[in-house]
Protein backbone atom coordinates (compact mmCIF):
# COMPACT_ATOMS: atom_id res chain seq x y z
CA UNK A 1 0.00 0.00 0.00
CA UNK A 2 1.54 3.29 -1.15
CA UNK A 3 1.64 6.18 1.29
CA UNK A 4 0.54 9.66 0.29
CA UNK A 5 2.93 11.92 2.12
CA UNK A 6 2.00 15.57 2.78
CA UNK A 7 4.13 18.43 1.51
CA UNK A 8 4.99 19.43 5.07
CA UNK A 9 5.10 16.77 7.79
CA UNK A 10 3.99 17.46 11.35
CA UNK A 11 3.75 15.06 14.30
CA UNK A 12 -0.06 15.16 14.06
CA UNK A 13 -0.04 14.23 10.36
CA UNK A 14 2.50 11.47 10.95
CA UNK A 15 0.36 9.99 13.73
CA UNK A 16 -2.62 9.89 11.34
CA UNK A 17 -0.55 8.20 8.63
CA UNK A 18 0.73 5.57 11.04
CA UNK A 19 -2.76 4.73 12.33
CA UNK A 20 -4.00 4.04 8.79
CA UNK A 21 -1.40 1.34 8.14
CA UNK A 22 -2.58 -2.26 8.19
CA UNK A 23 0.84 -3.64 8.99
CA UNK A 24 2.64 -2.66 12.23
CA UNK A 25 5.95 -3.37 10.49
CA UNK A 26 5.07 -0.95 7.68
CA UNK A 27 4.03 1.68 10.21
CA UNK A 28 7.36 1.30 12.03
CA UNK A 29 9.26 1.65 8.74
CA UNK A 30 7.42 4.89 7.97
CA UNK A 31 8.14 6.05 11.50
CA UNK A 32 11.86 5.54 10.92
CA UNK A 33 11.83 7.12 7.44
CA UNK A 34 10.09 10.35 8.44
CA UNK A 35 13.21 12.24 9.50
CA UNK A 36 15.14 11.28 6.38
CA UNK A 37 12.27 12.09 4.04
CA UNK A 38 11.53 15.48 5.62
CA UNK A 39 14.70 17.32 6.73
CA UNK A 40 12.56 20.15 8.15
CA UNK A 41 10.64 17.73 10.36
CA UNK A 42 11.41 18.62 13.99
CA UNK A 43 11.30 15.06 15.21
CA UNK A 44 8.90 12.71 16.96
CA UNK A 45 7.05 13.94 19.99
CA UNK A 46 5.19 12.05 22.70
CA UNK A 47 1.99 11.70 20.67
CA UNK A 48 3.81 10.06 17.73
CA UNK A 49 5.55 7.59 20.04
CA UNK A 50 2.22 6.89 21.77
CA UNK A 51 0.54 6.17 18.42
CA UNK A 52 3.31 3.85 17.29
CA UNK A 53 3.46 2.00 20.60
CA UNK A 54 -0.32 1.54 20.54
CA UNK A 55 -0.10 0.03 17.04
CA UNK A 56 2.59 -2.43 18.10
CA UNK A 57 0.81 -3.18 21.36
CA UNK A 58 -2.25 -4.65 19.63
CA UNK A 59 -0.29 -7.83 19.07
CA UNK A 60 1.97 -9.94 21.27
CA UNK A 61 4.26 -10.59 18.29
CA UNK A 62 6.06 -7.24 18.24
CA UNK A 63 7.70 -7.10 21.67
CA UNK A 64 11.25 -6.57 20.29
CA UNK A 65 10.01 -3.66 18.16
CA UNK A 66 8.30 -2.14 21.20
CA UNK A 67 11.52 -2.35 23.21
CA UNK A 68 13.39 -0.70 20.35
CA UNK A 69 10.83 2.10 20.24
CA UNK A 70 10.95 2.63 24.01
CA UNK A 71 14.74 3.03 23.85
CA UNK A 72 14.42 5.62 21.07
CA UNK A 73 11.81 7.46 23.10
CA UNK A 74 14.23 7.62 26.02
CA UNK A 75 17.03 8.91 23.76
CA UNK A 76 14.79 11.66 22.33
CA UNK A 77 13.75 12.67 25.88
CA UNK A 78 10.33 13.78 24.67
CA UNK A 79 7.49 14.17 27.14
CA UNK A 80 6.00 10.76 27.91
CA UNK A 81 2.53 10.24 29.29
CA UNK A 82 1.82 7.75 32.04
CA UNK A 83 -0.84 6.13 29.85
CA UNK A 84 1.80 5.03 27.34
CA UNK A 85 3.81 3.11 29.91
CA UNK A 86 0.64 1.61 31.41
CA UNK A 87 -0.33 0.21 27.98
CA UNK A 88 3.18 -1.22 27.48
CA UNK A 89 3.06 -2.87 30.90
CA UNK A 90 -0.25 -4.50 29.95
CA UNK A 91 1.18 -5.72 26.65
CA UNK A 92 4.28 -7.18 28.29
CA UNK A 93 2.15 -8.93 30.92
CA UNK A 94 -0.25 -10.30 28.29
CA UNK A 95 2.72 -11.71 26.37
CA UNK A 96 3.99 -13.50 29.49
CA UNK A 97 6.82 -11.00 30.05
CA UNK A 98 5.97 -9.68 33.49
CA UNK A 99 9.65 -9.30 34.35
CA UNK A 100 10.05 -6.92 31.42
CA UNK A 101 7.08 -4.93 32.71
CA UNK A 102 8.68 -4.65 36.16
CA UNK A 103 12.02 -3.63 34.64
CA UNK A 104 10.35 -0.94 32.54
CA UNK A 105 8.57 0.51 35.55
CA UNK A 106 11.77 0.59 37.61
CA UNK A 107 13.50 2.49 34.80
CA UNK A 108 10.87 5.24 34.47
CA UNK A 109 13.18 7.77 36.15
CA UNK A 110 15.25 7.67 32.94
CA UNK A 111 12.27 8.96 30.93
CA UNK A 112 10.66 12.38 30.76
CA UNK A 113 7.60 11.24 32.74
CA UNK A 114 6.60 13.04 35.94
CA UNK A 115 3.60 10.99 37.05
CA UNK A 116 3.70 7.20 37.38
CA UNK A 117 0.41 6.60 39.19
CA UNK A 118 -1.40 4.76 36.39
CA UNK A 119 1.67 2.69 35.53
CA UNK A 120 2.07 1.80 39.21
CA UNK A 121 -1.57 0.76 39.57
CA UNK A 122 -1.47 -1.21 36.30
CA UNK A 123 1.67 -3.11 37.26
CA UNK A 124 0.27 -3.90 40.70
CA UNK A 125 -2.90 -5.22 39.07
CA UNK A 126 -0.97 -7.41 36.62
CA UNK A 127 1.26 -8.82 39.37
CA UNK A 128 -1.72 -9.67 41.53
CA UNK A 129 -3.53 -11.22 38.57
CA UNK A 130 -0.57 -13.52 38.06
CA UNK A 131 -0.53 -14.35 41.78
CA UNK A 132 2.74 -12.52 42.45
CA UNK A 133 1.39 -11.09 45.69
CA UNK A 134 4.66 -11.08 47.61
CA UNK A 135 6.46 -9.33 44.76
CA UNK A 136 3.58 -6.83 44.48
CA UNK A 137 3.87 -6.01 48.18
CA UNK A 138 7.60 -5.51 47.76
CA UNK A 139 7.04 -3.17 44.82
CA UNK A 140 4.50 -1.22 46.85
CA UNK A 141 6.89 -0.79 49.78
CA UNK A 142 9.64 0.38 47.43
CA UNK A 143 7.65 2.98 45.50
CA UNK A 144 4.70 4.01 47.67
CA UNK A 145 6.53 7.01 49.17
CA UNK A 146 7.80 8.50 45.91
CA UNK A 147 6.33 11.76 44.69
CA UNK A 148 5.87 10.22 41.23
CA UNK A 149 3.03 8.07 42.58
CA UNK A 150 0.52 10.75 43.49
CA UNK A 151 -2.17 8.41 44.82
CA UNK A 152 -1.84 5.03 46.52
CA UNK A 153 -5.50 4.38 47.25
CA UNK A 154 -6.13 2.12 44.22
CA UNK A 155 -3.11 -0.05 44.99
CA UNK A 156 -4.12 -0.38 48.66
CA UNK A 157 -7.70 -1.27 47.69
CA UNK A 158 -6.33 -3.93 45.34
CA UNK A 159 -4.21 -5.46 48.10
CA UNK A 160 -7.21 -5.46 50.44
CA UNK A 161 -9.35 -7.16 47.79
CA UNK A 162 -6.82 -9.93 47.23
CA UNK A 163 -6.44 -10.52 50.97
CA UNK A 164 -10.21 -10.71 51.41
CA UNK A 165 -10.48 -13.19 48.53
CA UNK A 166 -7.95 -15.33 50.42
CA UNK A 167 -10.14 -15.08 53.57
CA UNK A 168 -7.60 -12.87 55.31
CA UNK A 169 -9.82 -9.92 56.14
CA UNK A 170 -7.75 -9.51 59.32
CA UNK A 171 -4.73 -8.53 57.22
CA UNK A 172 -6.94 -6.42 54.95
CA UNK A 173 -8.10 -4.57 58.07
CA UNK A 174 -4.46 -3.74 58.87
CA UNK A 175 -4.02 -2.34 55.35
CA UNK A 176 -7.19 -0.30 55.85
CA UNK A 177 -5.81 1.17 59.08
CA UNK A 178 -2.47 1.83 57.41
CA UNK A 179 -4.03 4.18 54.84
CA UNK A 180 -3.78 7.24 57.06
CA UNK A 181 -0.04 6.66 57.39
CA UNK A 182 0.22 6.48 53.59
CA UNK A 183 -1.11 10.01 53.22
CA UNK A 184 -4.47 8.88 51.81
CA UNK A 185 -7.90 8.21 53.21
CA UNK A 186 -10.26 5.26 52.69
CA UNK A 187 -12.72 5.88 49.88
CA UNK A 188 -16.04 4.17 49.20
CA UNK A 189 -14.32 1.25 47.49
CA UNK A 190 -12.09 0.74 50.56
CA UNK A 191 -15.12 0.38 52.84
CA UNK A 192 -16.89 -1.79 50.30
CA UNK A 193 -13.98 -4.22 49.88
CA UNK A 194 -13.40 -4.63 53.61
CA UNK A 195 -17.11 -4.91 54.38
CA UNK A 196 -17.46 -7.68 51.80
CA UNK A 197 -14.48 -9.48 53.29
CA UNK A 198 -15.85 -9.33 56.85
CA UNK A 199 -19.30 -10.49 55.75
CA UNK A 200 -17.99 -13.40 53.66
CA UNK A 201 -15.98 -14.65 56.63
CA UNK A 202 -18.92 -14.20 59.01
CA UNK A 203 -17.14 -11.52 61.06
CA UNK A 204 -20.33 -9.57 61.55
CA UNK A 205 -19.13 -7.89 64.75
CA UNK A 206 -16.17 -6.37 62.89
CA UNK A 207 -18.43 -5.51 59.97
CA UNK A 208 -20.85 -3.68 62.27
CA UNK A 209 -18.07 -1.61 63.79
CA UNK A 210 -16.81 -0.79 60.29
CA UNK A 211 -20.28 0.49 59.40
CA UNK A 212 -20.41 2.65 62.54
CA UNK A 213 -17.05 4.13 61.55
CA UNK A 214 -18.69 5.28 58.31
CA UNK A 215 -21.37 7.37 60.00
CA UNK A 216 -19.29 10.53 59.77
CA UNK A 217 -19.62 10.24 55.97
CA UNK A 218 -23.42 10.53 56.08
CA UNK A 219 -23.25 14.29 56.54
CA UNK A 220 -20.82 14.62 53.63
CA UNK A 221 -21.90 15.46 50.10
CA UNK A 222 -22.25 12.38 47.92
CA UNK A 223 -22.53 9.96 50.83
CA UNK A 224 -25.77 8.55 49.43
CA UNK A 225 -23.74 6.09 47.37
CA UNK A 226 -22.65 4.44 50.63
CA UNK A 227 -26.02 2.70 50.83
CA UNK A 228 -24.51 -0.22 48.89
CA UNK A 229 -22.09 -0.80 51.78
CA UNK A 230 -24.86 -0.57 54.36
CA UNK A 231 -26.97 -3.05 52.41
CA UNK A 232 -24.10 -5.52 52.33
CA UNK A 233 -24.06 -5.76 56.13
CA UNK A 234 -27.85 -5.84 56.49
CA UNK A 235 -28.07 -8.74 54.02
CA UNK A 236 -25.30 -10.64 55.84
CA UNK A 237 -27.08 -10.21 59.18
CA UNK A 238 -30.32 -11.54 57.68
CA UNK A 239 -28.51 -14.54 56.18
CA UNK A 240 -27.10 -15.26 59.66
CA UNK A 241 -30.59 -15.07 61.20
CA UNK A 242 -29.83 -11.79 62.98
CA UNK A 243 -32.93 -10.05 61.63
CA UNK A 244 -33.67 -8.01 64.76
CA UNK A 245 -30.12 -6.70 64.85
CA UNK A 246 -30.35 -5.82 61.16
CA UNK A 247 -33.52 -3.82 61.82
CA UNK A 248 -31.88 -2.07 64.77
CA UNK A 249 -28.84 -1.10 62.68
CA UNK A 250 -31.11 0.08 59.89
CA UNK A 251 -32.83 2.40 62.36
CA UNK A 252 -29.48 3.85 63.44
CA UNK A 253 -28.46 4.38 59.80
CA UNK A 254 -31.67 6.19 58.98
CA UNK A 255 -31.78 8.27 62.18
CA UNK A 256 -28.13 9.21 61.81
CA UNK A 257 -28.78 11.22 58.73
CA UNK A 258 -29.89 9.40 55.61
CA UNK A 259 -33.32 10.90 56.07
CA UNK A 260 -35.72 8.50 57.41
CA UNK A 261 -38.83 8.91 59.35
CA UNK A 262 -40.19 5.89 61.17
CA UNK A 263 -42.54 4.99 58.31
CA UNK A 264 -39.57 3.90 56.19
CA UNK A 265 -39.19 0.69 58.15
CA UNK A 266 -42.35 0.10 60.19
CA UNK A 267 -43.27 -2.78 57.87
CA UNK A 268 -40.10 -4.60 58.89
CA UNK A 269 -40.68 -4.19 62.62
CA UNK A 270 -44.21 -5.51 62.23
CA UNK A 271 -43.05 -8.65 60.42
CA UNK A 272 -43.02 -12.24 61.62
CA UNK A 273 -39.90 -14.21 60.84
CA UNK A 274 -40.34 -17.90 60.16
CA UNK A 275 -36.61 -18.48 59.67
CA UNK A 276 -37.05 -19.87 56.17
CA UNK A 277 -34.97 -18.79 53.19
CA UNK A 278 -38.08 -17.23 51.61
CA UNK A 279 -38.68 -15.20 54.74
CA UNK A 280 -35.07 -13.99 54.83
CA UNK A 281 -35.21 -12.91 51.21
CA UNK A 282 -38.44 -11.00 51.90
CA UNK A 283 -36.82 -9.20 54.83
CA UNK A 284 -33.76 -8.34 52.77
CA UNK A 285 -35.98 -6.79 50.11
CA UNK A 286 -37.80 -4.76 52.76
CA UNK A 287 -34.47 -3.55 54.17
CA UNK A 288 -33.32 -2.54 50.69
CA UNK A 289 -36.61 -0.73 50.13
CA UNK A 290 -36.17 1.13 53.42
CA UNK A 291 -32.68 2.24 52.42
CA UNK A 292 -33.99 3.48 49.08
CA UNK A 293 -36.87 5.37 50.65
CA UNK A 294 -34.77 6.70 53.49
CA UNK A 295 -31.81 7.88 51.50
CA UNK A 296 -31.45 11.50 50.48
CA UNK A 297 -32.64 11.31 46.87
CA UNK A 298 -29.80 11.80 44.39
CA UNK A 299 -28.86 10.37 41.03
CA UNK A 300 -25.62 9.06 42.49
CA UNK A 301 -27.25 7.09 45.31
CA UNK A 302 -29.85 5.55 43.01
CA UNK A 303 -27.18 4.69 40.45
CA UNK A 304 -24.99 3.02 43.08
CA UNK A 305 -27.86 0.95 44.46
CA UNK A 306 -29.30 -0.07 41.07
CA UNK A 307 -25.99 -1.10 39.52
CA UNK A 308 -24.99 -2.98 42.66
CA UNK A 309 -28.21 -5.00 42.58
CA UNK A 310 -27.95 -5.69 38.85
CA UNK A 311 -24.33 -6.83 39.23
CA UNK A 312 -25.52 -9.33 41.85
CA UNK A 313 -28.16 -10.59 39.42
CA UNK A 314 -31.05 -9.22 41.50
CA UNK A 315 -33.01 -7.88 38.54
CA UNK A 316 -36.35 -7.53 40.35
CA UNK A 317 -34.81 -5.52 43.21
CA UNK A 318 -32.90 -3.39 40.71
CA UNK A 319 -36.12 -2.67 38.87
CA UNK A 320 -37.68 -1.44 42.11
CA UNK A 321 -34.84 1.08 42.42
CA UNK A 322 -35.57 2.31 38.89
CA UNK A 323 -39.23 2.79 39.80
CA UNK A 324 -38.25 4.72 42.93
CA UNK A 325 -35.94 6.88 40.83
CA UNK A 326 -38.69 7.81 38.44
CA UNK A 327 -41.09 8.60 41.27
CA UNK A 328 -38.51 11.04 42.65
CA UNK A 329 -38.05 12.69 39.25
CA UNK A 330 -34.75 11.04 38.28
CA UNK A 331 -34.29 9.24 34.97
CA UNK A 332 -32.00 6.19 34.74
CA UNK A 333 -28.73 6.79 32.91
CA UNK A 334 -27.17 4.67 30.12
CA UNK A 335 -24.76 3.31 32.75
CA UNK A 336 -27.68 1.86 34.74
CA UNK A 337 -29.32 0.46 31.61
CA UNK A 338 -26.03 -1.18 30.64
CA UNK A 339 -25.89 -2.92 34.03
CA UNK A 340 -29.52 -4.03 33.62
CA UNK A 341 -28.96 -5.39 30.11
CA UNK A 342 -25.87 -7.26 31.31
CA UNK A 343 -27.81 -8.78 34.21
CA UNK A 344 -30.64 -9.89 31.90
CA UNK A 345 -28.21 -11.40 29.40
CA UNK A 346 -26.43 -13.25 32.20
CA UNK A 347 -29.81 -14.62 33.30
CA UNK A 348 -30.41 -15.62 29.65
CA UNK A 349 -33.44 -13.32 29.40
CA UNK A 350 -32.44 -12.02 26.00
CA UNK A 351 -35.89 -10.86 24.92
CA UNK A 352 -36.18 -8.69 28.03
CA UNK A 353 -32.69 -7.30 27.39
CA UNK A 354 -33.70 -6.38 23.84
CA UNK A 355 -36.83 -4.71 25.19
CA UNK A 356 -34.70 -2.49 27.46
CA UNK A 357 -33.08 -0.86 24.42
CA UNK A 358 -35.97 -1.00 21.97
CA UNK A 359 -38.68 0.13 24.36
CA UNK A 360 -37.64 1.14 27.87
CA UNK A 361 -34.79 3.46 26.90
CA UNK A 362 -36.79 5.02 24.09
CA UNK A 363 -39.72 5.74 26.42
CA UNK A 364 -37.29 7.26 28.90
CA UNK A 365 -35.82 9.51 26.19
CA UNK A 366 -32.40 7.96 26.82
CA UNK A 367 -30.37 7.22 23.71
CA UNK A 368 -28.41 3.96 23.88
CA UNK A 369 -24.63 4.35 23.97
CA UNK A 370 -22.09 2.14 22.25
CA UNK A 371 -21.40 0.46 25.62
CA UNK A 372 -25.07 -0.50 26.01
CA UNK A 373 -25.21 -1.87 22.47
CA UNK A 374 -21.98 -3.81 23.01
CA UNK A 375 -23.41 -5.49 26.09
CA UNK A 376 -26.55 -6.53 24.18
CA UNK A 377 -24.59 -7.67 21.12
CA UNK A 378 -22.36 -9.84 23.30
CA UNK A 379 -25.41 -11.32 25.03
CA UNK A 380 -27.05 -12.15 21.71
CA UNK A 381 -23.87 -13.74 20.37
CA UNK A 382 -23.49 -15.84 23.51
CA UNK A 383 -27.00 -17.18 22.90
CA UNK A 384 -26.27 -18.07 19.27
CA UNK A 385 -28.21 -15.10 17.90
CA UNK A 386 -25.33 -13.40 16.13
CA UNK A 387 -27.35 -12.69 12.97
CA UNK A 388 -29.86 -10.76 15.07
CA UNK A 389 -26.95 -8.94 16.72
CA UNK A 390 -25.76 -7.69 13.31
CA UNK A 391 -29.04 -5.79 13.05
CA UNK A 392 -27.96 -3.62 15.98
CA UNK A 393 -24.78 -2.69 14.13
CA UNK A 394 -27.04 -1.15 11.48
CA UNK A 395 -29.20 0.40 14.20
CA UNK A 396 -26.17 2.15 15.68
CA UNK A 397 -25.56 4.03 12.43
CA UNK A 398 -28.87 5.85 12.92
CA UNK A 399 -27.56 7.59 16.04
CA UNK A 400 -25.07 10.39 15.45
CA UNK A 401 -23.49 10.08 18.89
CA UNK A 402 -23.22 6.28 18.83
CA UNK A 403 -20.41 4.89 16.68
CA UNK A 404 -19.48 1.22 16.64
CA UNK A 405 -15.99 0.63 18.02
CA UNK A 406 -13.45 -2.15 17.72
CA UNK A 407 -15.14 -4.18 20.47
CA UNK A 408 -18.44 -4.08 18.55
CA UNK A 409 -16.94 -5.52 15.37
CA UNK A 410 -14.74 -8.05 17.12
CA UNK A 411 -17.67 -9.39 19.15
CA UNK A 412 -19.83 -9.71 16.03
CA UNK A 413 -17.14 -11.45 13.96
CA UNK A 414 -16.38 -13.91 16.78
CA UNK A 415 -20.09 -14.53 17.34
CA UNK A 416 -20.85 -15.12 13.66
CA UNK A 417 -17.90 -17.49 13.30
CA UNK A 418 -19.01 -19.32 16.43
CA UNK A 419 -22.47 -19.77 14.88
CA UNK A 420 -20.99 -21.02 11.60
CA UNK A 421 -22.07 -17.86 9.72
CA UNK A 422 -18.74 -17.35 7.99
CA UNK A 423 -20.07 -15.47 4.98
CA UNK A 424 -21.80 -12.94 7.24
CA UNK A 425 -18.65 -12.73 9.37
CA UNK A 426 -16.65 -11.98 6.23
CA UNK A 427 -18.97 -9.08 5.41
CA UNK A 428 -18.72 -7.60 8.91
CA UNK A 429 -14.94 -7.96 8.84
CA UNK A 430 -14.77 -6.04 5.56
CA UNK A 431 -16.57 -3.15 7.26
CA UNK A 432 -14.28 -3.55 10.27
CA UNK A 433 -11.18 -3.08 8.10
CA UNK A 434 -12.69 -0.06 6.38
CA UNK A 435 -12.98 1.54 9.83
CA UNK A 436 -9.27 0.75 10.42
CA UNK A 437 -9.95 -1.85 13.10
CA UNK A 438 -7.67 -4.84 12.56
CA UNK A 439 -8.46 -8.28 14.02
CA UNK A 440 -5.84 -10.66 15.34
CA UNK A 441 -4.33 -13.85 13.98
CA UNK A 442 -6.87 -16.10 15.69
CA UNK A 443 -9.84 -14.31 14.10
CA UNK A 444 -8.36 -14.64 10.62
CA UNK A 445 -7.56 -18.31 11.22
CA UNK A 446 -11.09 -19.21 12.32
CA UNK A 447 -12.66 -17.33 9.40
CA UNK A 448 -10.37 -18.81 6.75
CA UNK A 449 -10.87 -22.37 8.03
CA UNK A 450 -14.63 -21.80 8.19
CA UNK A 451 -14.78 -20.53 4.61
CA UNK A 452 -12.72 -23.50 3.46
CA UNK A 453 -15.21 -25.82 5.14
CA UNK A 454 -17.99 -24.12 3.17
CA UNK A 455 -15.97 -24.50 -0.06
CA UNK A 456 -15.67 -20.70 -0.33
CA UNK A 457 -12.06 -21.16 -1.42
CA UNK A 458 -11.56 -17.91 -3.28
CA UNK A 459 -12.77 -15.81 -0.31
CA UNK A 460 -10.58 -17.84 2.04
CA UNK A 461 -7.51 -17.11 -0.07
CA UNK A 462 -8.41 -13.42 -0.25
CA UNK A 463 -8.51 -13.26 3.54
CA UNK A 464 -5.19 -15.09 3.64
CA UNK A 465 -3.73 -12.41 1.38
CA UNK A 466 -5.14 -9.72 3.69
CA UNK A 467 -3.68 -11.50 6.68
CA UNK A 468 -0.23 -11.73 5.10
CA UNK A 469 -0.39 -8.06 4.08
CA UNK A 470 -0.55 -7.26 7.79
CA UNK A 471 2.64 -9.26 8.41
CA UNK A 472 0.79 -12.05 10.19
CA UNK A 473 2.08 -15.60 9.92
CA UNK A 474 -0.76 -18.09 9.27
CA UNK A 475 -0.93 -21.05 11.63
CA UNK A 476 -0.18 -24.56 10.27
CA UNK A 477 -3.86 -25.47 10.68
CA UNK A 478 -4.77 -22.68 8.23
CA UNK A 479 -2.42 -24.03 5.58
CA UNK A 480 -3.79 -27.53 6.13
CA UNK A 481 -7.39 -26.36 5.69
CA UNK A 482 -6.48 -24.48 2.52
CA UNK A 483 -4.53 -27.42 1.11
CA UNK A 484 -7.40 -29.83 1.73
CA UNK A 485 -9.89 -27.40 0.21
CA UNK A 486 -7.77 -26.46 -2.80
CA UNK A 487 -7.37 -30.07 -3.82
CA UNK A 488 -10.86 -29.61 -5.20
CA UNK A 489 -10.48 -25.94 -6.15
CA UNK A 490 -10.08 -23.99 -9.32
CA UNK A 491 -6.73 -23.35 -11.00
CA UNK A 492 -6.88 -19.57 -10.52
CA UNK A 493 -7.16 -19.99 -6.75
CA UNK A 494 -4.21 -22.34 -6.73
CA UNK A 495 -2.19 -19.76 -8.66
CA UNK A 496 -3.03 -17.07 -6.08
CA UNK A 497 -1.97 -19.34 -3.23
CA UNK A 498 1.27 -20.22 -5.02
CA UNK A 499 1.94 -16.50 -5.44
CA UNK A 500 1.40 -15.87 -1.74
CA UNK A 501 3.66 -18.71 -0.67
CA UNK A 502 6.49 -17.68 -2.99
CA UNK A 503 6.38 -13.95 -2.33
CA UNK A 504 5.41 -13.38 1.29
CA UNK A 505 5.26 -16.51 3.40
Amino acid sequence: MSVRWPRVLTPTLLSQILKKQKSPVTALRLFDQAKERFPSYNGHNGSVYAAMITILGKSNHHIPEMKYLIEKMKEDSCECKDTVFASVIKTFSRAGRLNDAVSLFKSLREFNCVNWTLSFDTLMHEMVKQEKLEAACGLFREYCYGWEVSSRINALNLLMKVLCQANRSDLASHVFQEMNYQGCYPDRESYRVLMRGFCQEGKLHDATHLLYSMFWRISQKGSGEDVVVYRMLLDALCDAGEVEEAVEILGKILRKGLKAPKRCYHRIEAGHWEGTSESRERVKRLLTEALIRGAIPSLESYTAMATDLFEEGKVAEGEEVLLAMRRRGFEPTPFIYSAKVKALCKARKIEEAVSVINKEMMEGHCLPTVDVYNVLIKGLCNEGKSVEAVGYLKEMTKHVSCVANEETYQTLVDGLCGDGKFVEASQVMEEMLIKSFFPGVETYSVLIKGLCGMERRYEAVMWLEEMVSQDMAPEPSVWKALAESLCFGAVDVLEILDHLVSSKC
